[in-house]
């Protein structure tokens, strides 16, 4: 257990150092419009790395982080860690699902062409992503009450430690099992669902385009809508498979003990040990958009060179004008 605690502590820590810049300039990059998305799918992608970058500041900082660097700091004092325990799921469940938004959003986009012009709008989605939003810091207010003092010193009550009753009493099994089917077990259903039939959307269209343009067996030309489509998809499919993937850790967690019936608590070191990689996978999955953007998008990778470029471009020309 010594060495995943150490493992732990260098995970988070280079989370912390990587997830709050990274973040930072897909912020300020996206939010200039000049990587060639639409308005509306630059306001979701901008609420993405908004809800990563708390996720990388109260979940890893505030709350890891903290314990590793700082213990019995005031952030330990319950009230305050109650608070801090409450944010990182907040945050959480806005990046999963302002992840399934986006994913909505490029479906109606590429399948119901119908519905694309009143949906896929920069206003739609500003209200899509703030109704969302308050819904899911709403949900995660009776959280605060699963937590109470680990000890009470000179009457200040210190650390967080879940109430006994929240794994076997049957209201708050309920909340459990809601919120982890909230976050993330219907987003992995959802997503998967509507890429499968963005894909066969996609197939089919292809088809008729071909037959259309007489390209049944050989391609002769290029097809600008279906580039353009290909290039949505690469996006779309990426983000979603990343997350799917460093996700899975915590829902086989949850489901292994709901079925086995075994408080977390009492885990050997084997499981907590998988149950530790699970969460640091998750807090992985915060960092990983930006490079993502990088990896697909060309106008967002130019964006990024100019970022990195400017400073350096304003030293020189400042130390040319001294010496001039």
């Amino acid at each position: 257990m010594l060495l995943i605690q150490y493992a732990q502590r260098i995970c988070y820590t280079i989370i912390a150092i990587i997830g709050v810049p990274v973040n930072l300039v897909a912020i300020v990059i996206l939010s200039r419009g000049k990587c060639g998305l639409s308005t509306c799918t630059t306001r979701y992608l901008v609420a993405m790395a908004t809800a990563d970058l708390l996720v990388v500041i109260t979940d890893v900082i505030l709350w890891r982080i903290s314990w590793y660097y700082f213990p019995g700091s005031f952030l330990d004092i319950t009230p305050v860690c109650s608070i801090i325990a409450i944010l990182p799921c907040a945050a959480a469940d806005c990046s999963v699902w302002f992840t399934v938004t986006f994913t909505f959003d490029r479906f109606v986009a590429i399948c119901c062409q119908k519905l694309k012009t009143k949906y896929c709008t920069g206003r739609t989605a500003a209200v899509v992503l703030a109704t969302t939003g308050i819904l899911l810091c709403s949900k995660n207010i009776p959280l605060y009450f699963t937590l109470e003092p680990g000890e009470i010193i000179d009457n200040v009550p210190w650390d967080c430690y879940t109430i006994p009753g929240y794994y076997i009493e049957p209201g708050w099994v309920g909340f459990d099992w809601f919120d982890t089917v909230l976050t993330p077990l219907l987003p992995f259903a959802v997503i998967l669902l509507l890429n499968a039939l963005t894909v066969r959307h996609i197939l089919l269209a292809s088809r008729v385009r071909k037959r259309l343009r007489g390209e049944c067996k050989e391609e002769n030309g290029s097809d600008p809508e279906m580039e353009s489509r290909r290039k949505s998809v690469i996006l779309l499919f990426t983000i979603s498979s990343s997350f799917i993937l460093l996700w899975l850790g915590y829902v086989i967690d949850f489901l292994y003990y709901n079925i086995t019936g075994i408080n977390p608590d009492d885990y050997n070191d084997s499981l907590s040990t998988f149950q530790q990689v699970g969460y640091m996978l998750q807090s992985l999955s915060c960092c990983t958009n930006t490079f993502i953007y990088g990896v697909t998008q060309f106008k967002f990778r130019e964006q990024l060179k100019s970022a990195v470029k400017y400073p350096v471009t304003s030293i020189i020309q400042l130390i040319n004008k001294q010496n001039n």
